[in-house]
This record gives C-alpha cells, sequence and structure tokens, in this order.
C-alpha cells in the first residue's frame, strides 16, 4: 500500500510503498477514502525534520540534556550510534480520516461491518495512508449522508470541540475566536451552533470573509480597522467572556491581545500553538484562567484509553475524546457544522508530495488540503513487498537466511545494525504489525522484502532462522509458530509471560530440535568473557554482586503494564538473573525476593549448590546520569569488576590489571558476539551457545520472582 512518511533526519517527505497493517485485538482496520492534511500541525512537523542537526537541538534542549548524561554513562560511541539511529526512524503524517471499514479485531466493543463507513483519530495510527489499523476508541461510525471528505476533518473538529468545552461558555456568551485556520472557523461554527455570540479575528481576508458566511456575528481584520472598538461595541464595553485562541505563531501577541479584550475574571483558552510568555499584571489584575487545551480531550494521551480500550465512567467523564468525534460527526451531518467550504484543494495520495509543497510554500492561499484514495483495495492489501532491486533467489547451502519479527526502536538501534555486520547470512524477510517500520529498515539493511505478517516468514524456505524483537506479551506465540515452522530462533527477552507459556514453548522445542537462543547479551559481553577467564582456575565458590541503577521508566510505558510488558521486573530484571546464574557457574537452589520503596526496587539473593551466593540489587531511584550497571565477582582471592561494560579490572594478590578495553572504552554488552554465536549454532559450527536448561531455568527463575515476592520467603528449587 502507499503511505506518507517523513524522515526526521533528511526531512524528506516520500510517498512510499509499505505493507499493509494487520488487525489486531481491540482494532479495526480501515481502508481510508480521504484524509486531512492539518496545515499547523503537519508543517511544524517538517520544518522541525528540515532543521540541521544543531537546529533540532536548539528546538529540544531536553532531548540534549538525554544525550549529554547518556554520553556521560555510555560513551561517545554508543551515544553517536543511538542518536543518529533515533533520527533515522521514519514518522508517519496525518491524524484525521475516513474510510471503509475491512476487518474487525477481537474484543472490540462496538459492533461494526465490514464495509461500514468510519471516521479515525490519531498521530501515528490514522496516517496519510491506504490502509489504517485503529484502536476503537479513536473509531466513531459515519452516515450515509456524511461525504468522507468531510468526515475526514473529525478529529480536527474533536481538538476544536475540546478547546470550546474548556472555554465553558454557554448560551448568549461573548466569544472571541483568534485565528481562523481550519481549527478556529471550527470552533466558530461550534459556538455559533451552542448558542454564544462570537466574534472571529485573523489578518487573513479571506478566512474572515469564510468565517462571516460561516455565521461569525462579527469579524475583526487583525491587520486593519478599528479593532478596539469594535470590540467595545460588540461587548457592551465588558470585554469577551471568553477568548479562544487557535492561532499559530511563535509570538505571544495573540495571549496579550486575549488580555487586553477580555472582560474581568474571563478564561482565556488556548488551541494552538503561540508563545506563552504571559503579561503578568494584565491577567493579574483582571484575574483571567489561562486553560491550555489538550487536543481532542479526555483519553488523549492515556495509553489505557487510546491504545488499550479502557472506558472512562460517563458520570465523571462525559466528553472522551471519541465522544467529541462522534459529536463533530454528528453536526457535520446535520449540517450545524459545515466544512464543505474549507476544502480548497484535493490530491489523490500519489501526489501527497506536491500537496504538502503546496502548504510548506505558502504561495497559493488554502485551507482544507484533502489526499483522496482511489485504488481498489484489493490493490491495496499486500502483505508482503519486495526490497531487493534483483529478484529473490535461493541462496547457497552455507548461507544461513535469517528473518527479524518486530521492528521496535531496540530493533533498530541496536539489533538490526549489529545482524548486518555478521558473515555468512543473507537478510530475507522483515516484519512488523504496521508495515512502515519494516520497510524503512528492510531497505536500510537489506533484507529482501518487508511484511506485515509473520506467515510470510515462516512459509519462506529461505529463512532458516528467525529472530524475534516484539513486545513481551508475544514472545511465547512468536517462538513457539517459527520453531513449529521448523525455524532456528532467537528471542529478545523474557522467553515468556507465564509458567504456562514457558511451558508451551518448552515442548516446542522439544519437538523442532533446532536452536533456541535468548537474548541474554550480557553473557557475551567481552568483558564478561574476560572475567570468566579470569575466574576460570576457580572451581569452588564464587560471590556475585549486580547493581542497576535503572532509572524510573514514564508510568504510561508499555513495559510498565502487567499484560503487555510484565513490569521491569519480568522484563528487565531477568537478565541480571541470568547473569548472575552464568557469572556464578553452577545451578541455582533458592532464591529470596524482597521489594523497597519506589517505583522498581528489587532486592534479590540466589543462593548455588557449589556454596556461592548472588545479589542482585535493581533500582529506579537513582541518578541516570550515574553508571547504570555495576558487577562484582569475589572468589579464589580475586575480586573482578565489571562498570557500566566500558571498564573492567582484576584485583589479586595487591594488584589490580585492567581488563581489555581499547584507547577509548566504548560501551559493549555482548549484542555482536551473541548473534555471532546464535548464527555459527544454526550452522552446527558449535554447540548452542547458551544450554537449553539454562535458557528455561533463568526464565523459570523469573517468572517465580512475582509468587516469592508475595509470600517474602525463600524459594526452594
Amino acid at each position: 500500500m502507499k503511505q506518507v512518511i517523513q524522515n526526521m533526519r533528511s526531512g524528506e517527505l516520500s510517498v512510499a510503498d509499505v505493507p499493509a497493517p494487520q488487525c489486531g485485538a481491540g482494532e479495526i482496520q480501515v481502508a481510508l477514502e480521504a484524509s486531512l492534511i492539518s496545515a499547523g500541525t503537519e508543517r511544524m512537523l517538517i520544518d522541525f525534520a528540515n532543521k540541521s542537526l544543531l537546529g533540532k537541538a536548539q528546538e529540544r534542549p531536553d532531548l540534549v540534556r538525554k544525550v549529554m548524561d547518556k554520553m556521560q554513562r555510555d560513551g561517545l560511541q554508543a551515544t553517536v550510534e543511538s542518536v543518529f539511529n533515533r533520527l533515522d526512524e521514519p514518522l508517519p503524517l496525518g491524524y484525521s480520516a475516513a474510510g471503509k471499514v475491512l476487518a474487525v479485531g477481537e474484543r472490540v466493543r462496538h459492533k461494526y461491518q465490514v464495509g461500514e463507513r468510519v471516521a479515525v483519530a490519531g498521530a501515528g495510527l490514522a496516517n496519510h495512508a491506504e490502509v489504517v489499523t485503529v484502536p476503537q476508541n479513536l473509531v466513531v461510525p459515519v452516515p450515509a449522508e456524511l461525504p468522507a471528505e468531510q468526515a475526514c476533518f473529525a478529529t480536527v473538529s474533536a481538538i476544536a470541540m475540546q478547546g470550546f468545552r474548556n472555554s465553558g461558555a454557554v448560551l448568549g456568551d461573548r466569544v472571541l475566536v483568534l485565528g481562523l485556520g481550519l481549527v478556529g472557523q471550527l470552533v466558530l461554527q461550534q459556538a455559533v451552533a451552542a448558542g454564544c455570540r462570537v466574534a472571529g479575528a485573523d489578518f487573513d481576508a479571506g478566512r474572515i470573509s469564510l468565517a462571516q458566511e460561516q455565521g461569525a456575528h462579527l469579524t475583526l481584520n487583525l491587520g486593519k480597522g478599528d479593532v478596539t472598538n469594535s470590540i467595545a461595541s460588540f461587548t457592551d464595553n465588558r470585554g469577551f467572556d471568553t477568548v479562544i485562541i487557535c492561532a499559530a505563531t511563535d509570538s505571544d501577541e495573540p495571549v496579550r491581545n486575549a488580555a487586553d479584550w477580555a472582560r474581568d475574571k474571563a478564561r482565556i483558552v488556548l488551541v494552538g500553538k503561540v508563545g506563552i510568555t504571559l503579561p503578568y499584571a494584565d491577567y493579574m489584575k483582571k484575574e483571567l484562567e489561562f486553560v491550555i487545551s489538550r487536543s481532542y480531550g479526555p483519553g488523549r494521551y492515556d495509553d489505557n484509553y487510546e491504545r488499550r480500550g479502557q472506558q472512562y465512567p460517563a458520570g465523571f467523564v462525559p466528553w472522551t475524546e471519541r465522544d467529541n468525534l462522534a459529536e463533530s460527526i454528528r453536526l457535520m451531518a446535520q449540517g450545524q457544522v459545515d466544512v464543505a467550504p474549507m476544502v480548497t484543494h484535493r490530491y489523490p495520495i500519489e501526489e501527497a508530495e506536491e500537496a504538502y509543497g503546496l502548504i510548506t510554500s505558502g504561495k497559493v492561499p488554502h485551507l482544507g488540503v484533502v489526499l483522496t484514495y482511489n485504488r481498489a483495495v484489493e490493490e491495496r492489501l499486500n502483505p508482503k513487498i519486495s526490497l531487493a532491486e534483483a529478484p529473490f533467489e535461493a541462496t547457497e547451502s552455507e548461507t544461513l537466511g535469517i528473518g527479524m519479527i518486530g521492528v521496535g526502536g531496540f530493533s533498530r538501534s541496536v539489533l538490526l545494525p549489529k545482524l548486518k555486520q555478521q558473515t555468512g547470512t543473507m537478510l530475507t524477510g522483515i516484519m512488523s504489525k504496521g508495515g512502515m517500520q519494516a520497510a524503512h529498515s528492510g531497505k536500510k539493511y537489506g533484507f529482501a522484502y518487508a511484511a506485515g505478517e509473520s506467515a510470510s516468514l515462516y512459509n519462506d524456505a529461505e529463512t532458516h532462522a528467525v529472530v524475534v524483537a516484539t513486545r513481551h506479551d508475544t514472545h511465547a506465540q512468536y517462538v513457539q509458530e517459527a520453531l513449529g515452522a521448523k525455524k532456528h530462533v532467537f528471542v529478545e527477552k523474557p522467553l515468556a509471560m507465564t509458567l504456562d507459556e514457558l511451558e508451551a514453548v518448552q515442548k516446542a522445542h522439544q519437538k523442532a530440535g533446532k536452536v533456541l537462543m535468548v537474548g541474554y547479551n550480557r553473557r557475551f559481553a567481552p568483558l564478561t568473557q574476560e572475567l570468566q577467564t579470569a575466574f576460570a582456575d576457580h572451581t569452588g565458590a564464587r560471590q556475585v554482586f549486580i547493581r542497576v541503577n535503572a532509572g524510573r521508566l514514564p508510568e504510561e510505558n508499555w513495559q510498565n503494564d502487567p499484560s503487555e510488558g510484565g513490569g521491569r521486573l519480568i522484563g528487565e530484571v531477568c537478565h541480571f538473573i541470568d547473569l548472575a546464574y552464568a557469572l556464578a557457574g553452577s545451578e541455582p537452589t533458592s532464591f529470596v525476593i524482597q521489594q523497597g520503596e519506589g517505583q522498581d526496587v528489587f532486592a534479590i539473593t540466589l543462593k548455588f549448590e557449589n556454596g556461592g551466593v548472588a545479589q542482585v540489587f535493581y533500582t529506579s531511584e537513582g541518578d541516570t546520569s550515574f553508571s547504570k550497571e555495576y558487577v562484582e565477582v569475589y572468589g579464589g582471592g580475586k575480586i573482578g569488576v565489571i562498570d557500566n561494560f566500558r571498564l573492567g579490572w582484576v584485583t589479586e594478590n595487591g594488584r589490580k590489571r585492567k581488563l581489555h578495553q581499547g584507547i577509548m572504552p566504548t560501551q559493549d554488552k555482548g549484542h555482536s558476539a551473541e548473534l555471532a554465536a546464535f548464527i555459527a549454532a544454526c550452522r552446527g559450527e558449535q554447540e548452542a551457545p547458551i544450554a537449553a536448561q539454562e535458557l528455561f531455568t533463568s526464565a523459570k527463575l523469573t517468572l517465580l520472582a512475582p509468587e516469592a515476592l508475595k509470600t517474602g520467603t525463600a524459594l526452594e528449587l
């Protein structure tokens, strides 16, 4: 299918061919008929992408601070690689569209039928693409009488509606709308429909004329005329009851004007993006209230609502973003809000670059620019697209064909660059649920094709091994499917989310007889390997201490969701349980876990058959500019240390010997080495890098931890 994509590093905008996205649980798949380019919001994204690296840094000083902290902690090379990989991510444009339902996922509450007309919303979801997959709370029905090119205004209308609701304006209130772009025109019409006395202000004569046609009781040309006297006459010298700012400018003039033109104790609502240096005296003397409107409404920026379909109780939240979308469609269908005159340009999706050129050049007056989608649906639903210039041919017998499932941030920044460096391999298919990331990363790293479904890899005879790096709750399923298809499997941690899943994976592995590897990369880090060598002559007990200064995660981060990420105890602490297991050099016999105060604070003590003891201390409550990971190993009169996998040393007989780290120490957590070992095992050149029993033991230890946490007692194994 075709999709509009922006490259955040180069600023290049293109209409790309990507696999069609698949419909998951709680989602609706839609074939678009029309989508609206939001000139203000999308132009800001384009302008940011076109800035130099310095310009981007100047606009986001908060991110610069994070980069500096990472450089101090992880080194220059790791930081540079991370920054440039992040900038190279493709950005899908668009967030307001309409079309017809193609498929309905499981657990969708609202009853949609295939072929039903709907409006869809959401940045990164309701994209400018021939097919989109959108969570249920961002989809609303569209009646037959409302054309798609009008229904595609629903999201922008919901933004306007939330701004109007925040104003608190009621019947008869005098309302000023500052800025008469798309959102401003919609706010104006909604305020008129609510029985308010509405004035609209702008510098553009064409937009002012349109506002007059749409029912404005007063219009103000901010570039000429006696605005102050007109306002005094319209408001009986009181000033406006509310001012809704819908302008887009770096200047704080709209904020200052709003204070001048509002009455005492009025409410000023910011919907657009303007400078917000508030004139303190003006706002204080009138005791004005300043409110910044939250996009489409309650639910926005809440992943539980938007992506996971959580409902809010109507008695407490009567107007969610979905309610605003539905009400926008109702007002348009009944003619109380008329968006037809706002459509100034139409372009087929194939000509999207020209459409954006119109917007960014500013040479031609425009307001509502609509993209249309005219290809037959069957032509759009391509689950797999070729990325290779030459036809895909069978590989030589000694070449290992590797496919990739999952193209999230970790895959793009770590796994794919390391996988590309491996020799004796051919990168076959790359799959992501949305399709776009697979197409972009597939081209960048030289895959033969990109897919939107995993079956394309399973059914490919040239794919001998599959790397799984999706969200945690899908790992066990993909591993079982790939093993069932007789593929070797490398899966990022965790291997499973429940003991039942772990048992199912074990059975699939036994039946398949293929190599199974979990991404416990720290075992393979050069410093870990050197430390193991240093202690090779000591066969007795080793004592291990591992400290992890992980930092806090935003509460809405998917890893915190018990069903999706499993929490950091399942999703990340497993790394260090496994590392302790490897360094101890013995089988675990029992463990105790305690939880401290804070977001994620755990102290785990493991005991081993050879008498060794390991303690893993994991905390989210430290300063993230400080070293993240610190390892100590004691035994045989020696002490070995690894500091953040950049520095390492062994102390013995009063002497401190540095472990090899190069002239400019850079962080190496073992990702290249673990992939090389996995590939060698798949070729039959060596045994599995981690014995299957160790993989399953590490996984079981991790999965038993939550239960041990509840009991607070030692768990015997």
